[in-house]
């Protein structure tokens, strides 16, 4: 879909986790570009100590990416999405410690993985994360303490743009002159009528034999006759 520019109309339904009250709110939600275009690469950061709500607000998008600049070692970055960890399949915390749901936050930029994000990701750091050990960080975790990431599901994605398929190409409306026209073969004619009787008489043939063997069995097979 094709959404750039257009309108769309939004009903958002949300819920207090406490009292269960619900509320709705219809938003107009135009999409347009972004500057620059789609960020090529793109991390994915896991948040286990932040629910969803926490970080929607402008301040806490702003100081996540700031602490995200310190790892990342650019200063052009921008956050592309944020999903509740319970919409990956993760589990509800339980209501004691004041534990979160954890939030994915997904931060794009047009200059490359720093060396740090990339060592987070390599085989070693993978290994160590199957054995339930701190994956291989070459660098400052600028996240804490208001951010609690979870290095093991860290993610990073180079997204290249796809090639556009050229549309239609519109004509003038008239159709080239190529020479007079040429009628399809003629077909030979064909006798129908054979078709017809078979049609017509079949059905009653069959419904003559049937009042027939009706009126033979009412008349002829009465009690005395």
């Amino acid at each position: 879909w094709h959404l750039q520019g257009c309108p769309l109309s939004l009903q958002m339904l949300a819920y207090n986790r406490h009292t269960y009250a619900t509320v709705s709110q219809r938003l107009i939600i135009t999409v347009i570009p972004a500057p620059g275009g789609d960020p090529p690469y793109q991390g994915e950061f896991l948040v286990g100590n932040r629910n969803v709500e926490e970080l929607l607000p402008v301040v806490a998008r702003e100081m996540f990416l700031q602490a995200s600049a310190g790892v990342w070692e650019r200063g052009d970055l921008q956050v592309i999405n944020i999903t509740s960890a319970l919409d990956r399949g993760g589990r509800v915390p339980l209501p004691i410690e004041g534990r979160k749901e954890g939030v994915y936050v997904k931060v794009g930029s047009h200059s490359p993985f720093s060396p740090c994000l990339e060592s987070a990701v390599s085989p070693q750091s993978l290994f160590r994360c199957s054995l339930g050990q701190q994956p291989l960080a070459s660098c400052y975790d600028t996240f804490a303490p208001h951010f609690s990431i979870r290095w093991c599901n860290l993610t990073l994605l180079q997204v290249w743009p796809s090639p556009t398929t050229p549309g239609p190409v519109w004509g003038s409306g008239v159709l080239e002159d190529d020479g007079d026209f040429q009628p399809p073969t003629e077909v030979s004619p064909q006798d129908l009528l054979p078709g017809f009787l078979v049609t017509l008489l079949v059905p009653l043939v069959v419904a003559l034999l049937l009042c027939l063997l009706l009126g033979h069995l009412m008349c002829c097979r009465r009690e005395g006759v």
